[in-house]
């Protein structure tokens, strides 16, 4: 019998920064968010009490532009994505290591501002209506990934 891994993180959570957008050496966009999801842990008198657990976040490409220009801090999100293991050296030559999750998909939850316009170009459509995007992360398979946008 083979064995096949599974890597798939499921994220609903708020932003808490804003969205920072940068370019790679290639080129490519990608985003950084930080995410707050609330769990709830029983403390020793046996109440219950919400921690809330931080992760970060990437997402490349057209995905990370539109992240970027809709989402702001305290924005409700949910992240469909996996899991990324990093190593490197600073400068002072110490190790470091750290995980992060790379989106396939972000949905925005908040409700769309009112009085808010559709962007220019998408013939009077928000982002919940607009059409797939291609993240274009290199080295990856050439598939799409989809920008859900659910207002």
């Amino acid at each position: 019998m083979s064995f096949r891994s599974i890597n798939r993180v499921v994220l609903v959570g708020r932003l808490t920064c804003d969205p920072e957008l940068r370019e790679l050496p290639s080129g490519q966009s990608v985003c950084e968010l930080r995410v707050a999801c609330n769990g709830t842990r029983r403390d020793p008198d046996g109440g219950y009490h919400e921690r809330p657990n931080y992760f970060d976040v990437s997402t490349f490409a057209g995905q990370a532009e539109t992240v970027v220009r809709y989402l702001r801090k305290g924005s409700a999100i949910a992240v469909d994505g996996r899991l990324e293991w990093r190593e490197w050296e600073t400068a002072e030559q110490q190790k470091r290591q750290a995980v992060r999750v790379v989106a396939d998909s972000v949905q925005f939850l908040d409700p769309r501002p009112a009085g808010e316009q559709a962007a220019p170009g998408t013939d009077g459509a928000f982002p919940s209506e607009l059409a797939r995007e291609d993240s274009g992360v290199a080295g990856e398979d050439a598939e799409q990934r989809e920008v859900e946008l659910v207002f």
